[in-house]
């Protein structure tokens, strides 16, 4: 029996094609139960995709009526969107349309004093070319990038199950730097602050090209850095509770960075059970 409260799934492919690992939890006819702060409850068969294989069950995360939302409250009260910002790049900045290949290690384990990825290269990673150009990925630079706000909203795709899905996650297409004689905007970092109640039980899957890093209380939680097609990696919360300094009750904040550093094509799609969501201003 494996209890879920939360799965994120995030998909996304490039030049080098599908290449998705497990995304979704729970497998075939696995029976979900649990509870949590504010009388939520789980329960369900979980679902799930291997290998681009096709899904198995049904999603029931949280009773039909339970609302979903942090502490008991209900569902409409939930804030169901993820506000951020993308970044636009030129073609021509040296991490990007650069070499192609899977790089973990990127950045440090935990965020620096600003709020921003600390880059690990010593000097260099084989996808990127030292820290001050990395350093340029998701802070506001004259003459070096463009911001735009960008917000993605939320939909109910099955009970208890919240979904964003967007098979051509181009979304500053002729804007800033323009496409370059491209069919899109390939060249841009999108970055996300949010906050939310760990209640226990969560497990958060995150599929995507190029880069990904994904932090929970300032603590690296996922690494899929470089220029590659779609690759996954799961957090299983209550497992890794410890490592990330995190208990049951508490809020805590998620940080996400992403990248799209190459053409050809860009696929985004987050699946959750979280209904609710904090947001927090982005430091420039």
């Amino acid at each position: 029996m494996v209890a879920l409260g939360a799965v994120f799934v995030i998909a996304c492919s490039s030049e080098s094609g599908t290449q998705l690992a497990v995304v979704g939890v729970g497998g075939a006819g696995a029976d979900a139960t649990g509870s949590a702060a504010g009388g939520r409850a789980a329960g369900g068969e979980g679902t799930g995709t291997a290998n681009g294989g096709a899904g198995q069950g049904t999603s029931t995360l949280f009773p039909a009526g339970s609302g979903g939302g942090n502490e008991g409250g209900s569902s409409a009260d939930c804030a169901r969107e993820l506000t951020g910002v993308v970044r636009d790049f030129k073609i021509e900045h040296p991490d990007f349309q650069f070499v192609i290949g899977v790089d973990p290690g990127i950045v440090e384990s935990q965020l620096g004093a600003d709020g921003k990825p600390v880059y690990a290269g010593n000097p260099t990673t084989p996808t990127t070319n030292g820290a001050a150009s990395f350093d340029q990925w998701y802070r506001t630079t004259a003459g070096v990038n463009l911001e735009f706000p960008l917000t993605i909203s939320l939909t109910e795709s099955a009970p208890g199950v919240f979904t964003f899905d967007d098979g051509a996650f181009f979304p500053i297409d002729g804007q800033g730097f323009g496409n370059e004689g491209n069919p899109h905007n390939y060249h841009f970092t999108f970055e996300i602050r949010a906050e939310f109640v760990y209640q226990g039980g969560e497990v958060f899957t995150f599929t995507g090209d190029d880069d990904l890093f994904t932090f929970i209380n300032g603590r690296l939680a996922i690494d899929l850095g470089g220029v590659h097609g779609p690759l996954s990696q799961t957090i299983d919360l209550d497992a890794q509770a410890a490592e990330l300094g995190i208990e049951i009750g508490e809020t805590y904040p998620l940080d996400f960075f992403f990248a799209e550093r190459h053409t050809t094509m860009s696929n985004f799609r987050i699946d959750t059970s979280i209904a609710c969501f904090d947001e927090v201003p982005i430091p420039r």
